[in-house]
């Protein structure tokens, strides 16, 4: 098994999956695209301290090692800017409010 480089409440995921759901993301971004509304700006009402600047994008990754491309996005998602850099992962699981997040780590 992949070892994890991100953990979100019990899913663990690897440099792969986070780089494919990343790639998907950012893909669709560039194109104008949209799969059930994702990729969306995420507004970081949260106020993570993310190493990245500029306007993020989130995108979800699933638990099952599948890359998103309809129907339900699961509690998880990547978070990349419009250059393309990796924020983070965060995910609805263990947050305050069903619309909240925490950060995966």
């Amino acid at each position: 098994r992949a070892s994890c480089v991100y953990s979100c409440s019990t899913h663990c995921y690897s440099a792969s999956a986070v780089s494919a759901a990343q790639a998907e993301g950012y893909s669709l971004y560039r194109s104008g695209e949209t799969v059930n509304n994702y990729p969306h700006v995420y507004h970081d009402s949260e106020g993570f301290d993310f190493s990245v600047s500029g306007t993020s994008y989130e995108f979800p990754i699933l638990s099952d090692g599948d890359v998103y491309d309809g129907g339900s996005p699961g509690a998880d998602r990547v978070i990349f800017t419009t250059a393309n850099k990796l924020a983070g992962l965060i995910t609805h699981t263990g947050a305050s409010s069903s619309s909240g997040f925490v950060e995966c780590t």
